[in-house]
């Protein structure tokens, strides 16, 4: 959405659209896809020990807030949803995308044009529908396109601003997401959330300055996932989804034949593979 396209006070703005209905089955069976589409192609997904706990209280609405560094961060935030199981989830998908893939509607996913004024007011119209109930969480990536992890300063586009400014109550919730290589040969995939913004009744907040306080918020979440991702410690993260391990191919499957007439277990992570290599060298230096 670009600034300015719609102003959260017009008088000619509807308040709220029309919700589809979703369906609770195909959600769940969605859910399950996803978890075992993403075991297959990353490592781990990880969240960081330090994070701020999720929300619990489903009588607020919530508001999630995610950078935007890849393809993968849709299906990293439907996983995430099901953290929060006493929220009802919506998200924004480009209108197109939609139109070709119908279902994902009856999933919570809201069709919205992409930098266009219609899109920019379907965006509060929506926005605000769901953000209205108790108890509902919409999903926004508010960057509006991939941008890189590191780039600073961090720019979100204006209306999550407009929508913050129309809201009463609820909760505003940073999450970071981060993708990188560590030991193994897929990738991690890192979350850290963020403490959450407090919406309360008198809100005086204009779009642009809501949008700052977000974009501090985020940034902050961020700069503290990417250090973390520079350490690469496992043990500050927690796993919420272990997925593939190990070289692959055929000298995994020698390495596992080898365990096996040794009779030992064999570890295929990578970093179990460093640790022995570095115990057997103190070893015979000892």
């Amino acid at each position: 959405m670009k600034p300015g396209l719609a102003s959260p006070r017009d008088p000619a703005l509807p308040s709220v659209r029309e919700l589809p209905p979703r369906w609770k089955w195909l959600l769940r069976g969605f859910r399950r896809y996803v978890r075992r589409y993403l075991a297959r192609h990353f490592h781990a997904v990880r969240l960081s020990r330090t994070s701020s706990p999720l929300p619990q209280d489903s009588s607020l609405p919530l508001l999630v807030v995610l950078n935007h560094p890849s393809w993968w961060d849709p299906l990293i935030g439907l996983f995430l949803s099901g953290l929060l199981p006493q929220h009802e989830h919506f998200a924004f998908i480009d209108a197109q995308a939609l139109g070709r893939y119908r279902f994902m509607s009856r999933l919570g996913f809201l069709g919205i044009e992409l930098n266009t004024y219609r899109g920019a007011a379907d965006f509060l119209r929506y926005g605000l529908s769901v953000l209205s109930r108790p108890g509902h969480a919409l999903w926004v990536t508010a960057q509006g396109r991939f941008v890189d992890v590191r780039t600073r300063p961090v720019h979100l586009e204006a209306g999550v601003g407009h929508l913050a400014a129309r809201l009463s109550h609820g909760l505003i919730l940073p999450i970071a997401l981060e993708y990188t290589f560590w030991t193994e040969r897929t990738p991690e995939a890192l979350i850290r959330i963020g403490a959450p913004l407090v919406l309360e009744s008198g809100n005086t907040l204009s779009p642009p300055q809501w949008t700052e306080v977000i974009t501090a918020a985020l940034t902050q979440t961020m700069d503290a996932l990417a250090a973390e991702a520079i350490r690469q410690r496992e043990e500050d993260f927690q796993i919420l989804l272990m997925g593939q391990s190990g070289i692959g191919g055929w000298y995994e499957s020698w390495q596992r034949l080898r365990a096996f007439f040794r009779g030992k277990t064999y570890h295929p992570e990578h970093a179990s593979i460093m640790r022995r290599e570095d115990e057997a060298i103190n070893r015979n230096s000892a």
